[in-house]
């Protein structure tokens, strides 16, 4: 409608005074109203191009050029464009895309009285038909024709998309093929054979498996014939993987007859049986994750990847999307045609979490894009117990979908060969223009939540319906053989078909596993191994040559030529140079570039995201520099040399829990990647706590999957406040168990080097989490010697040198920024008697380091000193940690907050820890 855009916006009163200036004056209306007004007045002088007969032997009345006459018929061709144009922007509102329940008046002013039309104007010619037929048409054909698209089983949404190209792709694909949607008997059959597998499935299991949870698909099934097509339709397109996510509704019906996991596998979870090898914990049956490799009809293999998942549901939203982000990196050079993500959602959690609206988020930003996501939703119309009145305020769950301009199409989940139509376009147009776009399932749940629940306890009418309602696989098979598209015999045969392969699934006939050949990233992942507790007595050397670390220095202090930095960036290149090729130091900023630098000079990648991290919320890191006239960013750690990994540093949309995800999901699926995310300060991870609780911290333990994500969480009382005081390490120290991740807090620039390199020398993955800090990145005392880089390796542990152990009455132990001010306090009172032991990492807890280091202290009383209020911080740790040793602790009062707000108050309490600790 684009086109006539300027037609359907216009008033009729405006539209007679154009073409009263038109006919005294062609030249003095605007191009497109002379265009129009020339087209009308060439159809009434020669109606239907100059036939006669008009159409289909119905004579067309050509009315008098001059007069009210041509200006009541104008009126009238407006109103067939508003009309036309009215279908594709409401028809959706009359689409019957309910299978189980009445389609509420949502008014969507569609009647002919709403466009001054009546019936007596059926039988008139309008040459707007061309924009529905590409010729002028009657109005009755006019209207036949936009009921059959935009109001029978799909509602199409799409005239709120901008990008005229992609409106006018869609408009031109509904309009000529949902009026000649055909199916071949070969996809007909194929569509049934697919419903009888999703529906012999949940009956295997609701007849060997009465009242077990497992989250049925039944009401849904059609499902699996969507995502077949879909998966079938991307491998004709040149997709070789698709990574689906999603939450538990039909999980196991997917795993079974998408991914093509074998019964029996299932049946022995269900059996509860372990499996011959077991790491961890396990998680329930409908959470697990799977991957496979099947043949397409086309011959082409396809890789298959179902996420797992926790009960939160959309969670694995981001997660997907960062996985699929680190394949197509690695091994498709960033072509994002050959990799799709695939999120589907129920319809109560798309429209509740809030985590759905920060991934459309990001879906077109350079840092996180994907090359567009297809959603699918089983559209179940209750959420748990909630109706959809309780669940949203928006009309559809899919809603969301419009702040991208991504296009809805709404299908009745019980017309299979719409819903695969559906499938088909959403993989083109994605494929074609690399855009989200959803595809809503309406359909039913035929069970409560799960089947263990009665539904009708909450929706005692709706289940009444439900219950004697056809299954979509019944439905179909009668209406192919009402429509004689399938003979009666063929359809008895495939009724055979079905009870045959039900039966042979219960009998437990054995299937074969499908092969599986490891693609890149999944091999490198086999060379690492599981961790032992021995593993974490010391840690790999780390250091890297002086030569190496100078040229990675040299590529920090130069910029291209022309480049113009502002006066302090010019000034801060200066003290790099000096720093690194004079003073033969450096500070924290400068040791945590050093050593991106040197993971890049060994040809692996380093991925940074997170609010400002280019810059630094410190102004620290500037790892981008921008051109003071031009803006053009420049990369310094982007030109070491010419063979390097490759460097990608975002600053991130303002979300915490999609970001973390994405990045986990980056982790996990490429380890050879540094995949580091920053906190602006550390406690603005609370708000992405889903993450670190379901998927960082659990993930091995799990799901058997590794990960090394770096989390960089600002940290370290400084008087600004409860937000920006405190990462919340108790937190993580409490999550920490059986070697599942690291915690640590830093004192030197050389040991956060060392621990950045670690991450990827170990022989095995594991999350970091480090206590950043904020006033250390400045403090003149924190920096390292040039040769602390370039051998030695991470310190677990920093003994004092200044004590002197025959004298030590009291032993200090701390971990991060209160170093520095016990450390001045004991140089300032020259107190030898006192020493003072770093825990550099608090997890895995290096107990025999600490052992050694207070072993040369006979006579000393310990003590744990912490600026975290008594409740929080590493105190409770160390009582179940290191319990055998005796211990008291110094430490701010139990607190609710994690911190005063008022500065001079923060002062006095930081002077009473550090006089306490030497008194």
């Amino acid at each position: 409608m684009d086109k006539y855009s300027y037609i359907a916006n216009s008033g009729s009163a405006y539209i007679e005074e154009l073409y009263n200036s038109y006919k005294q004056d062609p030249s003095s209306v605007e191009e497109g109203w002379r265009t129009f007004f020339e087209g009308f007045e060439f159809s009434q002088k020669y109606p239907l191009n100059g036939h006669p007969n008009g159409v289909n032997g119905v004579a067309a009345k050509a009315a008098p050029v001059e007069g009210k006459a041509d200006i009541s018929l104008i009126r009238k061709e407006m109103e067939v464009v508003h009309l036309i144009r009215g279908y594709r922007s409401r028809g959706h509102l009359l689409a019957t895309t309910n299978p189980i329940r009445e389609r509420r008046d949502r008014k969507p002013r569609l009647d002919l009285a709403d466009f001054h039309l009546s019936e007596a104007d059926l039988d008139t010619v309008f040459e707007a038909g061309v924009e529905v037929f590409g010729r002028p048409a009657k109005l009755r054909e006019i209207v036949d024709a936009l009921k059959k698209i935009y109001t029978g089983d799909i509602g199409f949404e799409y005239l709120y998309i901008r990008d005229r190209e992609q409106k006018s792709w869609l408009r031109e694909k509904i309009e000529k093929e949902a009026l000649d949607m055909k199916f071949s008997t070969e996809e007909k059959k194929h569509i049934l054979s697919k419903l009888n597998e999703a529906v012999v499935f949940e009956n295997f299991l609701h007849t060997k498996y009465l009242g077990q949870k497992r989250f049925s698909l039944e009401g849904g099934e059609t499902t699996i014939p969507a995502l077949d097509a879909m998966i079938n339709r991307a491998g004709e397109l040149g997709v070789v993987e698709v990574m689906i996510g999603m939450a538990h509704r039909g999980r196991l019906n997917v795993l079974a007859n998408v991914m093509r996991k074998t019964y029996e596998q299932i049946f022995n979870e269900f059996e509860g049986n372990l499996p011959d090898q077991v790491w961890g914990d396990g998680d329930v049956k409908y959470h697990m994750g799977f991957s496979s490799q099947i043949e397409l009809p086309s011959g082409e293999k396809m890789y298959l990847k179902l996420a797992p998942n926790p009960s939160h549901l959309e969670a694995v939203n981001p997660v997907v999307e960062g996985v699929i982000r680190a394949r197509a990196d690695s091994m498709y050079e960033s072509d994002y045609d050959r990799v799709l993500p695939v999120l589907i959602h129920g319809d109560a959690a798309l429209a509740g979490q809030g985590i759905v609206y920060e991934v459309t988020q990001m879906s077109g930003l350079e840092g996180y894009y994907t090359g567009g996501t297809i959603h699918f939703v089983i559209n179940n119309q209750v959420g748990f117990t909630t109706d959809f009145d309780d669940a949203r305020s928006s009309i559809y769950c899919t809603d969301v979908a419009k702040i991208v301009d991504a296009p809805v199409l709404h299908v009745n989940g019980d017309d299979p060969e719409a819903v695969v139509y559906c499938m088909r376009l959403a993989v083109e147009y994605r494929q074609k223009f690399n855009k989200d776009i959803f595809v809503d399932m309406v359909c039913y749940r035929r069970h409560g939540h799960n089947e263990a629940d009665e539904p009708k306890f909450t929706q005692p009418v709706l289940y009444k319906y439900i219950e004697n309602h056809p299954n979509p696989r019944e439905l179909y098979q009668k209406r192919l053989v009402e429509r004689g598209d399938v003979d009666a015999a063929l359809a008895e045969s495939m009724d055979k078909e079905f009870k045959a392969l039900l039966q042979e699934r219960l009998d437990m006939v054995k299937q074969k596993t499908l092969p599986y050949a490891m693609p890149k990233l999944e091999k490198e992942w086999t060379a690492l191994k599981y961790a032992t507790p021995e593993d974490f007595e010391q840690s790999p050397e780390t250091g890297v040559s002086t030569e190496v670390l100078e040229r990675i220095g040299q590529s920090l202090v130069q910029v291209p030529e022309g480049f113009k930095a502002l006066k302090q960036i010019d000034k801060l290149l200066k003290d790099r140079n000096k720093m690194i090729f004079e003073k033969k130091e450096v500070n924290w900023a400068t040791a945590e570039l050093l050593a991106y630098g040197s993971i890049l000079a060994e040809g692996n990648v380093v991925r940074l995201s997170g609010q400002d991290v280019q810059r630094g919320t410190f102004s620290h890191r500037h790892a981008v520099l921008h051109d003071a006239e031009t803006n053009e960013p420049y990369s310094n750690l982007d030109h070491i040399q010419e063979q390097q990994g490759r460097f990608m540093i975002y600053n991130s949309l303002l979300s915490e829990y999609g970001v973390l995800g994405f990045e986990f999901g980056y982790s996990m699926a490429n380890p050879n990647a540094l995949v580091i995310w920053e906190a602006q300060f550390g406690d603005f991870a609370n708000g992405a706590q889903v993450m670190i609780d379901q998927f960082i911290t659990s993930s091995e333990t799990k799901w058997d999957r590794w990960t090394g994500l770096v989390m960089l969480l600002p940290h370290g009382y400084e008087g600004q406040g409860p937000e920006h005081s405190n990462a919340r390490p108790e937190r993580y120290l409490q999550l920490s168990a059986n070697n599942n991740v690291i915690v640590a807090n830093v004192t030197t620039p050389a040991n956060f080097f060392h621990i950045l390199r670690r991450q990827l020398s170990f022989p095995f993955r594991k999350p970091l989490i480090i206590m950043s800090p904020k006033s250390m990145l400045r403090h003149p005392l924190c920096v390292s010697p040039l040769d602390d880089l370039a051998q030695g390796r991470f310190q677990e542990t920093i003994g004092d040198t200044y004590a002197d152990p025959k004298k030590v009455k009291k032993v200090l132990l701390c971990t991060g920024k209160i170093y520095y001010e016990l450390f001045e306090k004991q140089q300032a009172d020259q107190r030898t008697d006192v020493a003072i032991i770093r825990v550099e990492q608090m997890h895995p807890f290096p107990k025999n380091q600490l052992n050694a280091l207070i072993g040369q202290y006979k006579k000393a009383k310990v003590y744990w000193v912490q600026e975290e209020p008594f409740n929080m911080g590493g105190w409770t740790f160390l009582l179940r940690m290191y319990s055998e040793q005796p211990l008291e602790v110094i430490a701010r009062r139990s607190s609710a907050s994690p911190s005063t707000g008022f500065s001079k108050i923060h002062a006095q309490e930081q002077a009473e820890i550090i006089q306490r600790a030497f008194e």
